[in-house]
């Protein structure tokens, strides 16, 4: 019985995100991944995206999982995973040409998507691509009753999470020269917000 993390969200979700990121990180050669979990997404999206050196970044605790997923796929364009905690660092010095982050700004705190995009723009070099996934409020409004039930349960469990909005996200990521340049609408009410820094 394999002892890597497991995610059923990430083995559902991955085809329609790896659609929409083909296109977005064509021009990229460099991405961190913000919140990598499992590791699922990285090496999927690492297989598939030849060119892409895909630089996963998570918590302490997370990164035994996410090594053992890269370990066992062996790509050539996984370096080890970085600890990252938005809140505290440490940041990558490194710049990179893109970012990516799936389902994790609705189980930070708003300060920590602040510190999140504060971090991004730290390291996101000029004319850079950040992609976003996961549910979004459209003008503080949920895009679903499953959203809606799913945000309630969010803060029943911890008060400080929470779906987000769209345009509350893209106001942080104008305050560092990001702007929106997209919005996929993908399967289970899920989003994927592009953003170019010009």
């Amino acid at each position: 019985m394999s002892s890597k993390p497991y995610s059923a969200a990430c083995e559902r979700n991955r085809e329609p995100i790896l659609g929409v990121l083909r296109g977005v990180f064509a021009g990229s050669r460099q991405v961190l991944e913000i919140g990598s979990g499992t590791g699922q997404h990285a090496v999927h999206f690492a297989a598939a995206l030849p060119w892409l050196r895909w630089q996963c970044a998570d918590r302490e605790e997370n990164l035994p999982g996410i090594r053992a997923w890269l370990d066992e796929a062996a790509l050539p364009n996984t370096p080890a995973p970085l600890p990252l905690d938005v809140a505290t660092g440490p940041w990558p010095a490194m710049p990179f040409d893109a970012v990516f982050s799936a389902n994790t700004l609705h189980i930070m705190s708003w300060a920590e998507v602040q510190q999140m995009f504060d971090g991004i723009g730290r390291v996101l070099g000029a004319g850079g691509v950040v992609a976003i996934y996961g549910p979004f409020n459209i003008d503080g409004r949920f895009s679903s009753e499953s959203n809606a039930a799913f945000d309630a349960a969010l803060r029943a469990a911890v008060p400080h999470r929470g779906i987000r909005d769209r345009a509350a996200v893209a106001d942080l990521a104008a305050a560092q020269g990001l702007q929106l340049q997209a919005d996929h609408a993908l399967p289970a009410n899920n989003r994927l917000l592009v953003f170019v820094r010009g």
